[in-house]
């Protein structure tokens, strides 16, 4: 067994630290100024999420100055809990009947939607006068990123505010002494990659409080891999073991307190695992395409290209060169030939693969004649080809330059290829390659001997 052994304070480090104070209250709430009566309600969002075209008398700037900050409400007797602190101003309209004010988490895709309306005999009175409102009762998580939304009721398109905001972490002083999530211990774990089970251990507890762990895949967010687990606190034993299928370096492990949208602690110890995500190659012999699509976002440069007779080196093909941070990288009308395959670059090094390098499919192959002054070429190959010759003179190790015409010839045909003795030497080449296809391997007979 192979063992990792990380402790890890679940202390999020997220984000920029800060010493601020964070504002207390006892009771969220809703408050409007002018001496208007306003009133909040939960909304789901949805019938508000269509905007329609705002009258012609109605500003764009009715809405304005939207301001989000971070509240404490602490009750004696309970945990202390995080929420948004939304400021906003409206110039009062005979066309609006209030606002809705949205949160959604960009870490968890949760969404939260509150209506607010005013008293309509008050508001017509001060029909253009604008009104300051503020609202504090969207409860949020320690360094959580939030988007944030203030529409009009009815909706009106153009007329709407929106920021971005994230949510003070553990290290703000304020933060990390007063909310539960701060302190909630530490978590080990250990790696068996011979039964690919990986054990994760919390201590440190919160007293009697439940923990649930998973691990997960990460891109945008992270995808499950498998059902999650619960550590119980009432129980002695605390720590669970979860089965994975490859360790790949977006492989993460998530633990968190089982509250609603608690704070997920994470950890991706498996980063420099890219072994395996070179393996995903797929030929469809019906289209001719080689496809590769990562299992995990990875920053690679993929290549086609020429592995060489002592196989020690690959020789990139031409124009082949693709970037893939987290797509499919396809290529259409591909040469099956043994000696095509793909190479990964990354920051980690490069990895090869020969998709066709075990004979599934058919090769072809060139054969070269000397007679007198002259080479001659012959292609076999199982299925219909079309192939290219030239003479070439290889001056580098991946460069031959052509010395003289192109030949064309299918197979079952040969080639004649005059050479003068100006031609011959140690690094000239005779070079064919299938013209049939949009990628094919060049082979090449070189140190051709005159007669």
């Amino acid at each position: 067994m192979i063992s990792i052994h990380v402790q890890i304070l679940l202390i999020i480090l997220f984000w920029n630290s800060d010493c601020q104070i964070i504002p207390r209250i006892e009771e969220c709430g809703l408050s409007c100024s002018q001496g208007i009566h306003c009133k909040s309600k939960p909304s789901s969002g949805i019938l508000n999420s269509f905007c329609h075209d705002a009258p012609a008398s109605l500003s764009s700037i009715v809405l304005k100055s939207m301001k989000i900050s971070t509240v404490m409400k602490c009750v004696q007797g309970s945990p202390c809990s995080l929420h948004l602190n939304i400021k906003g101003t409206l110039s009062l309209d005979e066309n609006i009947r209030g606002l809705e004010i949205c949160s959604l988490s960009l870490d968890t895709q949760q969404s939260q939607c509150t209506n607010v309306r005013f008293a309509r005999k008050k508001s017509k009175m001060l029909n253009g006068k604008k009104v300051q409102i503020q609202f504090n009762c969207i409860e949020v998580n320690v360094a959580q990123h939030i988007y944030v939304t203030m529409k009009t009721v009815p909706n009106y398109c153009e007329v709407k505010l929106s920021q971005e905001y994230y949510v003070e972490d553990c290290r703000n002083s304020d933060v990390g002494k007063y909310i539960p999530a701060c302190s909630a211990g530490k978590f080990d774990y250990n790696v068996d990659r011979a039964r690919k089970i990986i054990s994760v251990n919390v201590s440190n507890f919160l007293r009697d409080q439940d923990y649930y762990v998973r691990l997960c895949h990460k891109w945008f967010t992270c995808e499950d891999v498998g059902a999650f687990a619960v550590i119980k606190g009432k129980e002695s034993l605390k720590s669970v073991s979860l089965k994975y299928s490859q360790l790949l370096p977006c492989l993460c492990i998530e633990v968190w307190l089982a509250i609603p949208d608690a704070r997920r602690i994470q950890l991706c110890p498996f980063e420099n695992d890219t072994k395996a995500l070179w393996d995903n190659i797929v030929y469809n012999p019906a289209t001719q395409t080689l496809a590769w699509e990562p299992a995990c976002p990875v920053l690679v440069m993929v290549n086609l290209c020429r592995l060489t007779k002592s196989n020690d080196h690959c020789e990139d093909i031409q124009n082949s060169s693709k970037n893939s941070p987290e797509k499919q990288v396809k290529y259409s009308r591909v040469d099956t030939h043994p000696r095509l395959c793909m190479k990964f670059t990354t920051k980690q090094g490069s990895w090869v693969k020969c998709p066709f390098a075990h004979g599934e499919f058919p090769a072809w192959k060139m054969r070269t004649a000397a007679a007198a002054e002259q080479i001659q070429v012959f292609f076999t190959s199982q299925t219909k080809a079309q192939f290219s010759v030239v003479v070439c003179n290889r001056t580098q190790l991946a460069s031959c330059e052509s010395v003289g015409m192109h030949h064309s010839v299918s197979v079952g045909d040969s080639v004649s290829i005059t050479m003068s003795r100006e031609m011959c030497g140690s690094t000239i080449c005779i070079q064919g390659w299938r013209t049939d296809v949009d990628y094919s391997v060049p082979l090449q007979t070189c140190d051709i001997h005159c007669e």
